[in-house]
């Protein structure tokens, strides 16, 4: 992946999410009769802009693209003619500051069901929720599951795919929540399995928390066959080609693919003495995998990928999809849960149940926008979902400077009756850019850190 390829899928990203939201402002301020002056993608010196409509709203694209603005006719910020002073907002009753300020967040959660409504109804290929082995001392080990089994519902609620086993199992863990499985085994046999989550730790959400509960996907046996070579990798440079079957690594036989990756993971830096067949022909190398680091072990990786028999993973797949009004309910639930679950999250890192490495910046957005993207049009239209709820409930959190904010003030105005005096309105405005500050002062440590450690 290149890095071009990155910055072009972050900026779309970043672009599209930004004109959903300020649209939102725009165009609930226009409903109120509010005069728009300005409606500007990015901030700083315009790139391009024009005026449009019969106000003359100055439409601009900027040079710093994290973020946006819609300027309003507003007293506060510059004199008013007399015969425009009913379309000033500050002239606006609280309800409609409310609705305009507002607007912003919720446009992002409307295009969030969207995409959800889009994917749903054009289907989307997940892996079957059929467990592995769990590993020994797992709440999934002590409940006695067994490989090979499909879950079929979680406390009730039917799950269709691993995906689903994922998002539910969380939900569940992070509220200690014992969890009922319903499972069928390779015999037809429905059974019944209870994971109790009481002892899970919150500090497990930092690594690969399925794997802490025992709940690994099942994966069938995939031969040591070569399918792709990354370009520029260790495997291209020593030699190897899509369709050499590999046969042994330092003399130990080996029968899987699986097998392969640990030998290769388990030696970073170190040289390994390859045996392969290359069509009938049996052949020899060695190499040295390049050392990276992964949750703070370093492991060992020679960019190459599987070949994979589609016709035999076809049992292990399925295609998700929903007819309109199903997806539509599947899609405003799926923007309900993951909103209330941000909050969740956020609210248990402020008081310390889940460590700040959580958070992120930029850097780290842009990297999963560019993968994503590599990965088609479905993964990038989820992760434009996911980003589009983040964005909104970062938008509503009520910290001055944000639309919560203002929505806090507004909900002072409406019980006071009266505005939020401008002394309070100036502290609250300095303790907001502090805080803001600081989380992001956290968050870039984050990315940084994952950039050192790969």
């Amino acid at each position: 992946m290149s890095f071009l390829h990155t910055v072009v899928a972050f900026v779309l990203a970043l672009g599209v999410l930004i004109v959903v939201h300020e649209y939102g402002h725009y165009l609930v301020a226009r409903l109120c009769g509010v005069k728009v002056l300005r409606f500007s993608i990015g901030f700083g010196s315009p790139l391009w802009k024009r005026r449009i409509g019969r106000d003359q709203t100055e439409w601009a694209i900027a040079a710093v693209p994290l973020g946006g603005y819609v300027k309003m006719l507003d007293e506060r910020e510059g004199e008013v003619m007399p015969q425009e002073l009913h379309r000033a907002f500050n002239r606006q009753s609280v309800w409609r500051r409310f609705a305009v300020v507002a607007a912003g967040p919720v446009a992002n959660l409307l295009f969030a069901i969207t995409l959800y409504w889009l994917l749903f109804m054009h289907g989307v290929q997940e892996a079957r929720p059929i467990v592995a082995a769990p590993s020994a001392g797992t709440p999934a080990a002590s409940a006695g599951l067994r490989a090979g089994e499909t879950i079929r519902a979680i406390n009730g609620e039917p799950v269709a795919s691993w995906q689903d086993v994922r998002w539910r199992a969380l939900q569940l863990a992070l509220e200690h929540k014992p969890v009922n499985l319903e499972v069928i085994n390779r015999n037809n046999e429905i059974n019944w399995r209870t994971l109790d989550f009481a002892s899970f730790d919150a500090a497990q959400l930092e690594g690969d928390t399925l794997a802490a509960l025992g709940l690994k996907l099942y994966r069938p046996q995939v031969s040591p066959v070569i399918g792709q070579i990354v370009a520029g990798s260790v495997a291209q440079q020593a030699g190897l080609q899509a369709g050499d079957r590999i046969l042994a690594v330092d003399h130990r036989p080996i029968e899987s693919w699986e097998e392969l990756v640990q030998s290769v993971r388990s030696h970073a830096g170190k040289s390994l003495h390859l045996v392969f067949l290359r069509g009938n022909e049996r052949r020899e190398l060695a190499l040295v995998p390049e050392a990276v680091q992964q949750n703070g072990v370093s492991i060992g990786r020679i960019g190459a990928a599987a070949k994979l028999d589609q016709h035999a993973l076809d049992e292990f797949v399925i295609v998700v999809r929903y007819g309109a009004l199903t997806a539509l309910a599947k899609a405003a639930d799926k923007t309900w849960d993951t909103t209330a679950f941000s909050l969740k999250m956020l609210g248990r890192m402020l008081i310390g149940q889940i460590s700040c490495k959580n958070l992120s910046v930029p850097v780290t957005i842009a990297d999963y926008a560019g993968q994503s993207a590599q990965l088609g049009i479905v993964a990038y239209l989820n992760f434009l979902a996911l980003i589009s709820i983040s964005l909104a409930v970062l938008n509503l959190l009520p910290i001055p400077l944000l639309d919560g904010g203002h929505l806090m003030y507004y909900t002072v105005e409406i019980f006071k009756g009266s505005p939020v005096s401008d002394w309070a309105m100036e502290i609250g405005q300095k303790l907001g850019l502090l805080l803001l500050l600081v989380l992001m002062a956290f968050a870039f440590y984050n990315d940084v850190q994952r950039l050192i450690s790969g």
